[in-house]
């Protein structure tokens, strides 16, 4: 599909994770115990939402490279500028479920910034937290780690598995403080709209429950 503009960007930047989740069930285009990542945590919550598109490829730490993985990493840089801006480096730790080194840190957070990308959504481990935080680069992670081990790249483009969500390269992520959502391209421009919705109808339960004149009879009976 056509890119977002950045004014569609800005309109689901204006929500959060939770608000985007709400808004995808009232299109009923997945199951609602899907489409979202378990643990992988916000490093920054301060930055806000991050918005963009999936750039994957998979790592591995704990073990040395292979003659196999020499052009990986190149190959890896080639598919992020192949894919539509804003870019979030979305990478399956093979290493799972004993992450072992961070590929993720203030070299690789330059690195990725200066091909466009806005973060990273990793399984696996980062570090340089201060470093990183100053640059403005999102992490996404179920670790923070303080070595490299032997961490390397060895795949690039193909579906990830990232906090139990499979991930394709493309796929439109929104991440914030609460975690990791993709959203659907055939929806995203209605996304917004959709979280106004949801949030009008709850601000309506939210202030009567606030109000002096709360009564429980006619809050069962939707009198409010």
């Amino acid at each position: 599909m056509e890119p977002l503009s950045e004014a569609e960007l800005e309109a689901l930047r204006a929500w959060p994770t939770p608000a985007i989740c709400n808004a995808i069930e009232t299109f009923n285009i997945r199951p609602r115990n899907q489409g979202f990542m378990l643990g992988i945590n916000c490093c920054f919550p301060d930055l806000g939402p991050m918005v963009g598109y999936a750039c994957t490829a998979t790592m591995v730490a704990d073990s040395p490279p292979t003659e196999r993985d020499r052009d990986a990493t190149p190959a890896h840089w080639d598919n992020i500028l192949s894919t539509p801006a804003p870019r979030v480096a979305v990478i399956q730790d093979l290493d799972e479920p004993r992450c072992i080194g961070s590929l993720w840190g203030e070299v690789n957070a330059n690195i990725h910034r200066a091909l466009g990308c806005l973060g990273v959504v990793t399984n696996g481990g980062v570090r340089d937290l201060d470093e990183v935080h100053e640059l403005g680069f999102h992490f996404f992670a179920a670790a923070v780690i303080p070595s490299h081990a032997y961490v390397h790249i060895t795949g690039s483009g193909m579906p990830v598995k990232v906090g139990g969500l499979w991930v394709n390269n493309g796929d439109l992520i929104h991440a914030d403080k609460h975690g990791v959502v993709v959203i659907p391209h055939e929806i995203a421009r209605q996304v917004p709209e959709a979280c106004q919705k949801v949030e009008d109808r709850e601000r309506r339960i939210i202030n009567y429950c606030k109000s002096a004149s709360f009564n429980i009879d006619d809050f069962k009976a939707g009198r409010f």
